[in-house]
C-alpha cells in the first residue's frame, strides 16, 4: 500500500516531525556503528571509540580525544551529541519531504533524496561548520570516503529507509490517502 497527498491540504507536520525524530536517531545509531566498527578496521580495536570521542570533543573540547581523557566522558557525551544532531537532522529531513511531497512519491524517490541529503549534511558539516566552529579534528582526522558513505549511506539512506517503511506501513499518515 502506497501513500499520495490529496492536492490542496497541508501535510501533517508533527507525523513528520515524530518519524523524523525516531528515524534521526535510527539512522544516527546504523553512522556511529559503522563509523566504530570501520574505525577499528583500520586503525585498531583502540580506535573503536574514536568516532564518539571526537563527536564528545565538540562540547568537551580537543582534549577529549586524548588517551588520557576519561573514555566513558567523551564517548557519553559523544552519543548525547550525535542523537541530539541525528534527531534534529532527520526532523530536518522529515519537515522537507512534508512541505515537498513528491519526495515521497516513491521508495526510490525517498531513499535518493535521503541519501542526497546525507552527502549534503557531509559537505556542509565537514567543510562549513566544523571550520567555522574551530573543529579542526573533523576534516583533518578523517577520511573522506569513510565520511561520503557514513553520511551519504549509513545515515541518509538509512533515514530513506525507515521514513519509506512508516509511510507506506502507515493506513494513512497526515492527509495522505492510502491507495492499493
Amino acid at each position: 500500500m502506497a501513500a499520495t497527498f490529496e492536492r490542496g491540504t497541508r501535510p501533517d507536520v508533527g507525523w513528520w516531525i515524530k518519524q523524523g525524530i525516531i528515524g534521526g536517531i535510527i539512522a544516527g545509531i546504523v553512522f556511529a556503528m559503522f563509523e566504530m566498527i570501520v574505525a577499528a578496521l583500520m586503525m585498531g580495536a583502540a580506535a573503536f571509540w574514536m568516532p564518539l570521542r571526537m563527536i564528545g570533543a565538540m562540547v568537551l573540547g580537543a582534549t577529549a580525544l586524548e588517551p588520557t581523557y576519561d573514555l566513558v566522558t567523551a564517548a557519553v557525551t559523544g552519543v548525547l551529541v550525535h542523537l541530539v544532531l541525528a534527531a534534529l537532522f532527520g526532523v530536518i529531513f522529515a519537515l522537507i519531504v512534508a512541505f515537498v511531497p513528491a519526495l515521497a512519491s516513491s521508495a526510490a524517490m525517498l531513499i535518493t533524496a535521503a541519501s542526497v541529503y546525507g552527502l549534503l549534511l557531509w559537505l556542509v558539516n565537514f567543510s562549513l561548520i566544523a571550520p567555522a566552529a574551530g573543529w579542526v579534528w573533523f576534516p583533518n582526522e578523517t577520511n573522506p570516503v569513510v565520511q561520503f558513505l557514513a553520511h551519504t549511506f549509513f545515515y541518509g539512506s538509512a533515514l530513506g529507509l525507515y521514513l519509506n517503511a512508516v509511510r507506506v506501513s502507515a493506513p494513512t499518515f497526515g492527509r495522505a490517502l492510502a491507495t492499493t
